[in-house]
């Protein structure tokens, strides 16, 4: 099992690529917000017509982006197809993101269908605004989960953020800052547009006068050059990829050789030292560099943070003589079912009951439950929204479909149970992974357990940044090329 699971481990990687790709592409469920530096609303006009543009990484093609506006009697309809052939844990899939959108005459949101597909997994969202509340379903038909989520302001299309730079009335050196909403993962984060300058670029063999703009998304950064009437011509971010306006043969041709080099090992961060057996570590220490600013959980548990070295301590076995004693409610909330970890689901209920019995004691349940994880799911590289329900319907996926089950099994059984994501070591690098930590009364708090590698507790080599599902996980996204970690001392 040590010798293959590096097939599957890491798969955090891809949750956090479809979270840019997202952000990137322009879904179109980003929102403008009223409070602080905003942007107000614009009236000025959509650019409208198709564009079709070439996704590359590190100068390959590995997909095209089509974008269609159009002028309706009540203002706006946009569609956009993406079609992308990525390369996740040597595994190539293709990947299929398409939007449709009604947009009022001010550009403000009135109601989208968002879908993500690759060959084994499929997400849909649909939503509507009616005043300051965006309704958003999740699911197929039947099998949907309700969302009411509250606005600051109107919704805005997020394909229309750079475009709305040009009639912001933005200086060389000003910037506006755009909280952003994402359907993937129901989290609000800001992004930050800053106008560095003028600059001409040569697109489609021909020179264009273009205002070249900086994006800061949680610290990911990305320049994007817009052209006067507000189209965008070219983007280029993180991990090599870039955007490019280019003409509809030229978007279509070429995609049977498109690929990707491997997000998981570009995305990875190189040790300073090899670790030899990391599942006999008791204590690791790392020093940590590059931290952009962030609400990370560096701190609690087993884990201890002071003056930017790192402890992590492997839990220690059951001590029948300790007994902790947190109230009811600061539990509650973790094991209550989510869009993403639907304990409350029939099929969740059933299932769980047939892996463990009435009266097993929370540590045993918990170990039934990972080894059950562990053993029924195949493991590889899934590009989709992970969730328990369809997981348990494919028996497929990575750490993410692992982390997402695992909850959803630990919260019907009883277990308040986590999603943390962070960090794990393979083969000299750290891989970005998901697993999960449950509350076990009979082993006095919280424990870790990793049902991708069957371990519980999980090895010292997991380090967390972030617990909780996927809207906080887009914290992790400022961590990509900049995070540096050190190891000082590892004691056996």
């Amino acid at each position: 099992m040590r010798n293959h699971w590096h097939r599957y481990a890491g798969g955090a990687a891809i949750l956090l690529f479809g979270v840019l790709l997202i952000f990137r592409l322009g879904i179109p469920e980003k929102l403008l917000s009223g409070g602080g530096e905003t942007v107000t609303p614009i009236q000025a006009g959509v650019p409208v017509g198709e564009a079709w543009m070439n996704i590359t990484q590190g100068g390959r093609k590995i997909g095209y982006a089509q974008r269609t506006y159009a002028r309706t009697e009540d203002g706006f309809r946009f569609s956009e197809n993406i079609f992308m052939r990525i390369n996740t844990m040597g595994i190539v899939q293709p990947l299929t993101v398409r939007t449709m959108a009604e947009l009022k005459p001010d550009r403000t949101l009135s109601n989208f269908q968002f879908d993500l597909g690759s060959n084994l997994f499929k997400f849909t969202a649909r939503g509507a605004v009616a005043g300051k509340k965006l309704t958003v379903r999740i699911g197929g038909p039947g099998e949907e989960k309700l969302s009411v989520i509250a606005l600051p302001d109107q919704p805005y299309l997020g394909g229309a953020i750079l475009e709305s730079v040009e009639a912001a009335g933005l200086k060389t050196g000003e910037g506006k800052t755009f909280p952003v909403f994402d359907p993937a993962s129901l989290g609000q984060r800001p992004v930050r547009v800053t106008l560095l300058g003028e600059e001409p670029l040569t697109i489609m063999g021909k020179s264009r006068q273009a205002r070249k703009l900086s994006v800061d998304f949680m610290g990911m950064k990305q320049i994007a050059w817009v052209d006067p009437e507000g189209s965008v011509l070219r983007e280029e971010g993180i991990l090599g990829i870039a955007l490019e306006r280019v003409t509809r043969e030229e978007a279509l041709a070429g995609l049977e050789g498109a690929v990707s080099a491997d997000l998981t090992e570009i995305a990875s961060i190189p040790s300073s030292k090899p670790i030899e057996d990391a599942a006999a570590l008791k204590v690791l220490k790392i020093r940590v560099e590059g931290l952009p600013e962030g609400s990370f959980f560096l701190d609690g548990g087993r884990q201890g943070y002071r003056n930017g070295v790192l402890t992590i301590r492997r839990e220690s076995p059951p001590d029948p003589s300790v007994r902790a004693r947190a109230a009811a409610e600061d539990l509650a909330a973790f094991l209550k079912p989510t869009p993403f970890i639907q304990s409350d689901h029939p099929k969740i209920r059933q299932k769980v009951a047939e892996i463990i019995a009435p009266g097993d004691m929370p540590d045993v349940k918990a170990r039934k439950i990972v080894a059950w994880v562990y053993g029924n799911l195949e493991k590889r590289p899934v590009l989709s929204v992970p969730n328990a329900l369809e997981t348990l319907e494919n028996r497929v996926g990575d750490c993410n479909e692992h982390a997402v089950l695992l909850a959803a099994f630990a919260r019907a059984a009883g277990l308040p149970a986590e999603v943390e994501t962070g960090v794990v070591y393979l083969r000299g690098r750290f891989f970005y992974h998901a697993w999960n930590v449950l509350y076990l009364q009979d082993r006095g708090g919280w424990v870790t357990a990793d049902a991708v590698l069957g371990q519980m507790p999980a090895d010292v080599t997991h380090i967390r940044f972030v617990r909780g599902e996927a809207d906080r996980q887009l914290d992790l996204v400022g961590l990509i090329g900049r995070l540096k970690l050190e190891i000082l001392e590892m004691e056996r």
